[in-house]
């Protein structure tokens, strides 16, 4: 798994701390050292724990304790605890936490979702979209793929999904579904995913050759017929569900036989109930 580099924490850190924490140096405590403890107050799945306990390092803390990213911690224990000069303390607490509130509540999200599907449907995986937040994908990645989730498409460079948006540039659908043989034959190594949202159209996908469909706010009723037409004619061919879809419904999608199910809903799933404790520490 990967981590935030240096450079990107760093510039995360410059943020908060342009030039020094004014309120510390008001307080002129350069001879105190101090300890932070951040917790959790509800259970949840560790992301970005890495991150966070280098953010302190990188503000000159010594990291006493951290739990690695992907473990399930409960409500009252600990996720990361640091010391150092009572200033610098104070500088890691929030850049740390924040990072830690985040990225758990995705983490744990994604969790919870995907533990929805599994319980109906073994052979779907939950994939999250392009729609993270600006500036920050390397950090929501990391935090969909602690809860179990993978991406659907890291960027537009590495695949090819067709949306009714790219059909305006032929005459009609037959135009683009004759296309879709030289697709095939121009990227032999990928597979074609276009977006549907009927069945005739889905069909006619199936028939010229794409890989994957997905299809994108259709009723229960519409995807069982889709999957039921996949199964006896196009077994090869992947089918996700997408468009609406969050913790509330993913059961109910995942139960028609899907191969994925499509959600930006991680993203917007708020910030992980976390909190902290310090204290002064005595010299020895």
């Amino acid at each position: 798994m990967f981590n935030l580099n240096d450079n990107e924490l760093l510039e995360y850190i410059k943020e908060d701390i342009a030039y020094f924490d004014l309120t510390t140096y008001l307080q002129d405590s350069s001879n105190k050292k101090a300890k932070m403890d951040i917790y959790t107050r509800e259970n949840i799945i560790v992301s970005c724990s890495e991150e966070a306990s280098r953010i302190a390092e990188l503000i000159g803390c010594r990291v006493d304790f951290v739990v690695p990213s992907r473990q399930k911690l409960k409500a009252g224990e600990t996720i990361l605890s640091f010391s150092g000069d009572y200033e610098k303390v104070h500088q890691a607490w929030r850049s740390s936490q924040v990072i830690l509130e985040y990225s758990c509540k995705i983490a744990t999200f994604a969790y919870e979702m995907k533990q929805e599907i599994s319980e109906v449907n073994k052979n779907c995986e939950l994939l999250t979209t392009r729609k993270t937040f600006p500036f920050s994908k390397k950090f929501c990645i990391k935090s969909i793929m602690m809860g179990g989730a993978m991406p659907h498409r890291l960027g537009l460079s590495e695949t090819i999904l067709f949306f009714p948006h790219h059909r305006i540039l032929y005459a009609d659908n037959n135009a683009f579904y004759r296309a879709i043989k030289g697709f095939k034959v121009r990227t032999p190594e990928k597979r074609i995913v276009a977006e549907s949202d009927s069945f005739e159209d889905a069909k006619e996908l199936m028939i010229y050759g794409v890989d994957v469909l997905q299809m994108d706010k259709v009723e229960i009723s519409l995807l069982n017929k889709i999957i039921e037409y996949k199964n006896q004619n196009f077994p090869h061919v992947k089918i996700l569900a997408a468009g609406g879809i969050n913790k509330v419904n993913v059961k109910r999608y995942a139960q028609t036989g899907v191969d994925g199910i499509v959600t930006s809903g991680v993203y917007g799933c708020g910030m992980a109930n976390i909190s902290t404790k310090i204290s002064i520490l005595l010299p020895n």
